[in-house]
């Protein structure tokens, strides 16, 4: 929602929307400064961590899970978000403004802005998947299920071009903050958004409204079908140890509580980046703090849902052990020799 509003301001009626520093604000500047770098380099870790557990799983495993290749394609993005928007950031905070050309400038925009949808897409589809996963046998959408996790893939390369579609005007709607354009309207420390015809805002608007309400729909039925059967299967634990009988949960039900999490982690900082971007936009009063709350919250769903994923199935203290010795084993022999 965020970049559907982001790309609306690219045309609005408000070309004031820039946030100037003023020299009373050089204590907050810092503390940005260093919140930012803190906020990118964590995430990044989180991701890289969570995508190497997985991939070490899907490798180690006689059966590759499709739940698992969603999670390493959705780490995978959100590395992307968070050195596309985290790092230029971080630079530009630091008061390097014009480090980026106009060629660097399209690319990280574009990039980000690309695999921003990417993960909303990836979002919805692990959902729906793990949903489908939990189903009871009886029900009509156990047939839906993957067979393979390699039946996964060509979802991944529909998302990356139907975003790269919808996000082309990107390409000719920004340049480097170097040059020194009138038509620009708005500054986005390192990067500059120029104003666009009229068409063309009424085409690609449509367009990312409609990606992100299937998505989010598909992502809401989802999770609200994940939240009855789990319901269900509660009412049956309680019964079994009213019976005094021991009762496991299944693996696909701890997955689904996980995934559950990530999608109220997701819907917490979509909406939360929406409500500010409006505010931002409507808002005539100072927009400095604002705009500082929202650059985090752009951030916040790449960062902290890998996270998620590590407290709720413990990859860290668990796996990080044990995959070590495996490769600690299978490059011992290149020693000896």
């Amino acid at each position: 929602m965020s970049s559907i509003i982001d790309a609306f301001l690219e045309n609005s009626l408000y070309p004031e929307y820039k946030i100037f520093p003023r020299k009373e604000e050089m204590l907050l500047k810092f503390i940005k400064q260093i919140v930012i770098l803190f906020v990118t380099m964590f995430g990044t870790l989180g991701n890289i961590s969570v995508c190497v557990n997985y991939i070490f799983s899907c490798c180690g495993g006689p059966e590759k899970n499709p739940i698992h290749l969603i999670l390493i394609h959705l780490a995978f993005t959100n590395i992307i978000i968070l050195l596309a928007k985290g790092l230029p950031k971080t630079i530009a905070a630091f008061g390097l403004r014009s480090f980026l050309d106009d060629i660097g400038c399209k690319i990280i925009a574009y990039l980000e802005r690309v695999a921003r949808g990417v993960s909303i897409c990836t979002s919805g589809l692990l959902t729906v998947v793990q949903a489908i996963i939990i189903s009871p046998r009886a029900s009509g959408w156990r047939r839906l299920r993957p067979q393979s996790a390699w039946h996964i893939l060509p979802f991944f390369s529909f998302f990356w071009i139907l975003n790269a579609l919808i996000g082309m005007n990107l390409i000719h709607s920004i340049t480097s903050v170097s040059l020194n354009i009138s038509q620009f309207k708005r500054e986005d420390n390192y990067c500059s958004f120029m104003q666009e015809s009229q068409k063309t805002k009424w085409i690609v608007l449509p367009l990312m409204v409609l990606r992100d309400a299937v998505f989010q729909g598909a992502m809401g039925g989802a999770s609200g079908y994940m939240v009855i059967l789990l319901h269900k299967h509660h009412q049956h634990v309680l019964h079994l140890q009213n019976s005094k009988l021991l009762y496991r949960t299944p693996p696909e039900l701890r997955a689904a509580q996980s995934v559950l999490l990530l999608m109220l982690c997701f819907v917490f900082f979509y909406w939360a980046d929406c409500a500010f971007s409006l505010l931002l936009s409507l808002s005539l009063v100072d927009k400095s703090l604002m705009g500082n709350i929202r650059e985090f919250l752009t951030l916040g769903y790449a960062t902290f849902s890998p996270f998620v994923l590590i407290h709720r199935d413990r990859l860290l203290p668990e796996w990080w052990p044990a995959q070590w010795e495996k490769l600690r084993k299978c490059l011992s022999p290149l020693f000896v020799q």
